[in-house]
């Protein structure tokens, strides 16, 4: 028998085969373990496939693809790069994905809410490498198989939809290129948006309005990337 899996219709019909393998299994037993040793564990374990929640299978239209949660209290919620509203000090590569946003779309905003959630339930897929982390502790859970999930997760999108733009900064980002059909898609790369790197080619890369012209030009409509609402 497989894993009982709390996720969207969608997702969870596509991604089946997935819970039927032992690795995902093992994910699961390993969640477990970590909680009955007391371990805290981040985001909540309501939260942890929300990006698939909020973003359907067949309404996805841009991916965002993350490394891992936030592992400081309060700070994850499911979705690559977000925090939730109540959050006040914005993570820094968090601070400067709404700089360059800023920039590129050319709106005013606070630039104090952090949560894009507005992103998601337009289609975009905020998602995370790894699923879950221990509280205090980054790269804490990057070998317990999340990555061998998630990249099943991008090699399905890539191959059952098209016209996706997928957003790749950084070097661990860009590793999963050879899971995307760079015939169907567009992919955007850029250096990553955090304060050691953001100045060697995030800042000026206008992944949102490059995003938005790719939509349209396959008819599909664009994002409104307007954060504060």
């Amino acid at each position: 028998m497989g894993v009982d899996v709390k996720m969207e219709a969608s997702w969870k019909a596509i991604m089946k085969d997935e819970f039927e393998k032992d690795y995902f299994k093992e994910i699961v037993a390993f969640l477990k373990a970590e909680k009955e040793l007391g371990k805290t564990i981040y985001p909540p374990g309501s939260h942890i496939f929300r990006a698939f929640d909020l973003t359907p299978f067949a309404k996805t239209k841009v991916v965002i693809l993350g490394q891992d949660p936030y592992h400081g209290e309060g700070q994850a919620h499911g979705l690559s790069f977000s925090v939730p509203a109540s959050v006040q000090k914005l993570p820094p590569s968090l601070k400067n994905i709404i700089k360059e946003l800023k920039t590129d779309i050319g709106f005013s905003a606070s630039g104090k809410n952090g949560d894009l959630q507005c992103w998601a339930k337009q289609g975009v897929l905020l998602l995370n490498a790894s699923l879950t982390v221990r509280a205090g502790e980054p790269m804490s859970h990057a070998q317990i198989g999340w990555a061998r999930f998630t990249d099943a997760v991008i090699e399905l999108l890539s191959y059952h939809r098209d016209n996706l733009v997928f957003v790749l900064w950084g070097k661990f980002a860009q590793e999963k290129l050879t899971l995307i059909d760079e015939y169907k898609h567009y992919i955007i790369k850029s250096a990553h948006p955090s304060p050691f790197s953001a100045e060697k080619g995030f800042f000026g890369s206008k992944p949102f309005s490059k995003s938005n012209d790719f939509l349209v030009r396959h008819g599909i409509e664009p994002i409104d990337w307007t954060i504060d609402r």
